[in-house]
């Protein structure tokens, strides 16, 4: 079974019905995608933005293209991370 990357940093829209994940993946590298879900359907989150697979080296270099790409994030507070949690 392949190991599932680890969310390093997770920030909610309005309502919590949109996120953006910032994760980790097992051989080091980073990345992130935007997730919705509809509360009236029992199916979870879905991803939206399709950015999974665009490859980071560092987790502040994800969370900011994460700023750029989002454009509900833009001017949202982002919380800053702090190195050697994850």
């Amino acid at each position: 079974m392949k190991d599932k990357p680890k969310v390093v940093l997770s920030v909610n829209h309005d309502g919590a019905t949109i996120c953006v994940d910032v994760f980790q993946r097992c051989d080091g590298t980073f990345g992130f995608e935007e997730y919705r879900r509809d509360p009236e359907d029992n199916t979870g989150w879905f991803a939206i933005g399709h950015h999974a697979h665009i490859i980071f080296t560092d987790i502040d270099s994800a969370k900011n293209a994460a700023i750029q790409q989002v454009d509900w994030l833009k001017g949202f507070s982002v919380p800053t991370v702090a190195r050697g949690v994850f």
